[in-house]
């Protein structure tokens, strides 16, 4: 089965970075998604753009919207995500747990779902 990680992020914690914190933390997130694709657990693995790139498209009056930036307001925003292959819920979030969101990223607000993906089309 499939399973999509969605990876949160706190915006103010992630731009109070240091040029040197960020080198480092792309070091980190390289280094896991080697190990990922390389277990052969990996369908897919992106990092997003930053939210004043974002693009939202909603349904007004009958005609599709579009604006700039995310839709909701929310402090936790989506700045990547993963597919991974597991066998069951345990082993998806065990795979999850290896991500430095999941293991470094308390003091960026970091966090992670993962939900579970009924289809899949390759």
């Amino acid at each position: 089965m499939k399973y999509l990680c969605l990876a949160y992020y706190e915006l103010d914690k992630f731009n109070a970075l240091t040029p040197a914190d960020m080198e480092a933390l792309g070091a980190q997130c390289k280094t896991h998604d080697e190990a990922l694709r390389a277990s052969g657990k990996a369908s897919a693995h992106a990092s997003l753009s930053m939210p004043d790139q974002w693009k939202t498209i909603r349904p007004r009056g009958g005609k599709s919207m579009v604006s700039d930036g995310p839709f909701s307001e929310a402090k936790e925003l989506v700045g990547s995500f993963f597919l991974i292959d597991a066998d069951s819920m345990d082993e998806a979030v065990r795979i999850a747990s290896l991500h430095p969101a999941a293991q470094i990223g308390e003091s960026l607000g970091w966090g992670l779902d993962v939900r579970p993906c009924d289809v899949f089309v390759p």
